[in-house]
């Protein structure tokens, strides 16, 4: 029994080791020729090497098909191309009261996000102070510190700034 384990232990080892080598050797080499990755560049003066790992191809999947278009009213001619903002012709139908409704909860909440974001923007400008907001803390021993406090400051106001110039874009959108 003895004389056996020794035999086994190679035995097992040898075997972990094909089995981690077959992976690598399955793996073909995968060229990347634009947008799409073969093992079969045929040529393809775009086509580079990829290394440096496997590469996995995930399968999307195909887009639906469009709708035909209905024929309109009167029996003319089909209409045009539905634009991109369109519902398709199976969603549901809203009436125009409920999204007038709807429209105006937009506004107001949009309202609402606007008067908050130019509240916080009033609190930033008045810690800022210009560039020059007050040390807090240890601030005082470690100027570094006091400068990446009034950097970040600056970008909190900046992208304050942007928030509020997008929701005013949106009120524009939704109209008076």
């Amino acid at each position: 029994m003895k004389s056996l384990l020794p035999t086994l232990r190679v035995s097992l080892v040898a075997a972990t080791l094909a089995a981690a080598a077959v992976p690598a050797a399955a793996q073909d080499r995968i060229y990347r020729c634009g947008n799409e990755y073969t093992n079969q560049p045929k040529g393809r003066p775009d086509c580079k090497l990829v290394e440096g790992g496997n590469v996995t191809i995930v399968r999307g999947t195909a887009p639906a098909p469009a709708a035909p278009a209905a024929p309109a009213a009167g029996g003319g001619a089909a209409p045009a191309a539905r634009s991109a903002g369109t519902a398709p012709a199976s969603a549901p139908r809203i009436d125009n009261a409920e999204q007038r409704k709807r429209d105006a909860d937009a506004k107001a909440i949009l309202q609402q996000e606007l008067r908050r974001a130019e509240a916080r923007q009033a609190e930033l400008d008045k810690e800022y102070k210009g560039g020059e907001p007050d040390k807090i803390g240890g601030e005082a021993r470690n100027h570094q510190k006091y400068l990446d406090r009034v950097a970040e400051l600056k970008a909190a106001i900046e992208r304050n700034q942007s928030d509020i110039e997008g929701i005013k874009r949106e009120l524009g959108r939704l109209g008076p």
